[in-house]
């Protein structure tokens, strides 16, 4: 897994490869001026042994170069650390992005199944701690290994014995490199996971902050937190301790590789093998050889931590997407209203049955409620309407088309949707209104807000219209959100209409006049009403009643109580006229 994450990672990198060219250049040129300094070194020690025997016109030439060499070192290392870093930040941006852009094509079962909070750690957390790992290798890998190749070569120029030496203990740096590495791999993974139920765990109770207090829970959250914070601190410190062993793993062996060196060195210096200055140069050189195995050793272990996360958002990014929608669907569509329901088999767990054997016949401009207790698969009605999902067997059209046969901005584009949820973003009230939609007037926004009883409210803000509100509408009532969303719909009615609990955060006499403006918005649409306060729908055209999802009553208001079934007793349950009968059935 860790080398398919490594190699989806250098796919994205190769896409700048004109940067990657620029920083292995600058790698090599920064290599090879850094190992030419230590030459100049010894060659200045070599004229400054003796007494009396300093030739200061040599050291001086000798001097002035290492300065030029130095600055044009440092020049380099500017670039390179440049190249790097846009290198490292494009990969990171495009990463990000595909990650976004994947959350707009999954399905909705997905969705459904993972925490909020983790989604948002993998996009986040997870990438940031991607890219300090991804830097950092950018940065180090490539400069540390031409560095050891490098040195390598010139100590066997320079004296073949010696450099065979260094060549023998370096495995040994490896070994201990690779086996912490390996085992640090799954304790970053488990550290990564750990955080992802952190953040997720915060992001619920931030979100919730009001019914965490209404039910005078804190003491368990916080005793929950504990626990969670916990399992992220074991992870952490097992895996930073293992990752830590590393670099002193590393400098142990190295420094048994400079000792070595020196120790060989100064007997092939008595012996008349070697100069004073090529010693220091050779010592010079032990000490760079082994420094990027240190770095290394480094970039190793926040590669494992970087590879962990990326692994997580990778994850993401391939999950299988919604099922596309077929290339000849119709550029456009205009429906009348007609919906059928056909032979419709449909539930979210494969292994629990839902709506089975559905049929259904709704003409156009047909008000029709639905009811029935909770789980009957009111909402689910509605998702595959919405086609948010697919049924797995039977059909649903409009007009005879085939939902599956549409585009799904299609069919969306010619719903309107009240819920019971509401949904507001960080901006102007009118902003929220309108969505981003381009084209309405403020004479039509306002005209919308009168007709959901908005507008009183939304004039008592501050700037009205262009009062800004944070996300999910900072201090407004549920009653007052829900009354904006109303406003969505009322701007621009499409020709069918969902309203699921449309009204249920909004006071009876509010509730009553929005009735009126519903009716009216409804007049020659098909519109579908999910409600509990039955009161709601007693003009509807048709009333399904449904029961562990099952149409088990159909029928108008007058028509299912003359039956006197499961409907007559929900209806009488809300009116205590039926009390007992209705807390049977229950």
């Amino acid at each position: 897994m860790k080398k398919g994450t490594l190699k989806k990672v250098l796919g994205y990198a190769v896409r700048y490869r004109l940067l990657i060219y620029l920083s292995m250049i600058l790698a090599v040129v920064t290599a090879l001026l850094s190992l030419y300094v230590p030459i100049l070194a010894g060659r200045a020690i070599d004229h400054i042994i003796g007494k009396e025997n300093v030739d200061f016109g040599a050291v001086t030439g000798i001097l002035i170069k290492m300065i030029v060499t130095i600055a044009i070192i440092a020049i380099s290392q500017w670039v390179m650390n440049k190249a790097n870093n846009k290198i490292t930040f494009q990969v990171v941006r495009d990463v990000r992005k595909e990650a976004f852009a994947k959350l707009h094509v999954l399905p909705f079962e997905y969705m459904d199944s993972k925490q909020t909070g983790d989604i948002v750690s993998r996009i986040i957390s997870d990438v940031d701690l991607f890219s300090d790992g991804l830097l950092m290798g950018f940065t180090q890998l490539f400069t540390g290994i031409v560095t050891i190749i490098g040195t390598l070569l010139f100590m066997f120029y320079l004296n073949f014995r010696i450099a065979l030496v260094v060549v023998i203990l370096t495995p040994l740096s490896l070994f201990v490199a690779r086996f912490i590495a390996t085992k640090s791999f799954s304790l970053f993974k488990l550290q990564s996971e750990a955080r992802s139920d952190q953040t997720s765990f915060v992001d619920e109770m931030v979100g919730n902050l009001s019914v965490v207090k209404a039910f005078a829970h804190e003491d368990e959250n916080m005793e929950y937190f504990d626990k969670v914070n916990e399992r992220l601190e074991n992870a952490s410190v097992k895996a930073t301790f293992i990752s830590s062993l590393t670099n002193p793993g590393t400098r142990f062996i190295n420094n048994l590789v400079y000792a070595a060196v020196a120790l060989f060195g100064a007997f092939t210096c008595i012996a008349g093998g070697m100069t004073v200055g090529g010693l220091t140069i050779f010592l010079s050189y032990a000490n760079q050889y082994t420094k990027p195995f240190n770095e290394i050793s480094g970039v190793v272990t926040e590669l494992q931590n970087a590879l962990a996360c990326a692994e997580r958002v990778f994850a993401l990014i391939e999950e299988k997407t919604e099922e596309p929608d077929i290339p000849f669907a119709p550029e456009s569509f205009e429906p009348e209203g007609n919906v059928t329901f056909k032979d419709v088999f449909f539930s979210y767990d494969k292994n629990k049955k839902l709506i089975e054997d559905l049929n259904l016949d709704i003409k156009k401009g047909q008000k029709v409620a639905i009811v029935g207790p909770t789980g009957a698969g009111k909402s689910t009605m509605i998702n595959l309407l919405m086609r948010f999902y697919d049924v797995d067997n039977g059909s649903i059209s409009i007009d005879d088309k085939d939902l599956r046969s549409l585009k799904r901005r299609q069919i969306r584009d010619n719903f309107g949707m009240v819920l019971q949820e509401t949904w507001l973003r960080g901006g102007t009230i009118k902003e929220n209104i309108t969505l981003g939609r381009e084209g309405f007037t403020d004479e039509e926004i306002i005209e919308a807000a009168k007709a959901s009883h908005a507008h009183s409210f939304i004039k008592r803000l501050p700037q009205g219209y262009d009062t800004v509100i944070s996300e999910n509408g900072g201090n407004l009532s549920q009653g007052q959100k829900q009354l904006l969303c109303i406003t969505r719909v009322m701007l621009s009615i499409p020709p069918m209409l969902i309203l699921d609990e449309a009204t249920s955060s909004i006071d009876t006499s509010t509730e009553i006049r929005i009735q009126k403006a519903f009716n009216k918005m409804m007049m020659g649409r098909t519109s579908f009403i999910v409600a509990h306060r039955l009161s709601t729908i007693r003009e509807a055209d048709l009333i399904l009643v449904m029961k562990d999802g099952h149409i088990i009553e159909k029928g108008s208001h007058n028509e299912l109580l003359e039956k006197k079934g499961f409907y007559h007793k929900l209806y009488n349950s809300q009116f205590g006229a039926d009390t007992q009968s209705a807390a049977g059935t229950a």
